[in-house]
């Protein structure tokens, strides 16, 4: 009986928590595919969630090899298709964490001064690119890549001899 009595006590509070993340988001939600884009077999998914206040959260999750080390892959949200030349970057996304192999970011204002919404993301002309380095050399190495919005991103029409080399610059 002794221990009936704390389990009564703690089983509310699971079931509390577990129903403050659920209210944190809408029912809208997109998922995109990330296609291995070097010699690093890294590939991916991003699920965009829309957030009560009407914000999206984009999560990225990579496959590929994680590391003890601490090392962050630079992610990006760019304007056009991934093999569009001159792509410029439309929001920095945080970087991907090596060790577990993903990253989070809430949106906002974009390069462009747009704020998008669910409806309008649907239609957003981009891509995202991950890349191996913040600098140097190794920025022009792409880990993965794919097209969002209303882009095509399935794997047919993914061509990972194509993908842009990236504009550091907003």
């Amino acid at each position: 009986m002794k221990k009936l009595i704390p389990i009564i006590f703690i089983l509310p509070l699971i079931f509390a928590c577990n129903k403050d993340k659920e209210n944190r988001y809408t029912r809208n939600s997109l998922e995109y595919n990330l296609y291995q884009g070097s010699d690093f077999n890294y590939e991916g998914k991003v699920t965009l969630r829309e957030l009560v206040s009407g914000q999206l959260e984009m999560h990225i999750e990579l496959i590929g090899a994680k590391s003890t080390e601490d090392y962050f892959f630079p992610a990006h949200l760019h304007f056009s298709t991934y093999d569009g030349p001159d792509s410029p970057i439309a929001f920095q996304l945080n970087p991907i964490n090596n060790k577990d192999l993903k990253s989070t970011t809430i949106l906002g204002m974009m390069s462009n001064g747009q704020n998008l919404d669910f409806e309008a993301f649907k239609n957003f002309d981009g891509h995202i690119k991950i890349h191996l380095a913040e600098s140097g050399p190794d920025y022009n190495v792409i880990l993965a890549a794919g097209n969002i919005g209303l882009n095509d991103n399935s794997r047919e029409s993914f061509e990972r001899e194509a993908i842009s080399i990236c504009l550091p610059t907003y």
